[in-house]
């Protein structure tokens, strides 16, 4: 996660980042079925980053509703974003992926 955006509306930060097996060749060791999936660990660690960087020290729940399948070629467009703070000091936390549309 390379870039940071603070919103100018409320407390919500969101992280951008790019990731491909070009960039990250280990991930092509966690396939299912033939299909290279992120980790439930890369997740927890794209997360921990986040809550880092947002003034947090723990993850409290992760859930992984959909895996997050890799291209065989091309890369990924990453968004984490930590929402705003709730009534008991809680941040939500969402990871989303779109294909990137030139790759680096």
């Amino acid at each position: 996660l390379g870039a940071v955006l603070e919103s100018a509306e409320d407390d919500r930060t969101t992280f951008t980042g790019q990731i491909s097996l070009t960039t990250h060749p280990w991930l092509a060791d966690h396939a299912v079925a033939g299909t290279v999936i992120l980790p439930g660990t890369a997740h927890l660690d794209l997360a921990l980053h986040a809550a880092h960087h947002t003034g947090h020290t723990h993850i409290e729940e992760l859930t992984l509703e959909t895996p997050l399948a890799l291209p065989e070629t091309g890369s990924l467009h990453l968004q984490v974003t930590v929402g705003a703070t709730d009534e008991h000091g809680n941040r939500a936390l969402t990871i989303h992926a779109r294909p990137a549309t030139t790759d680096t």
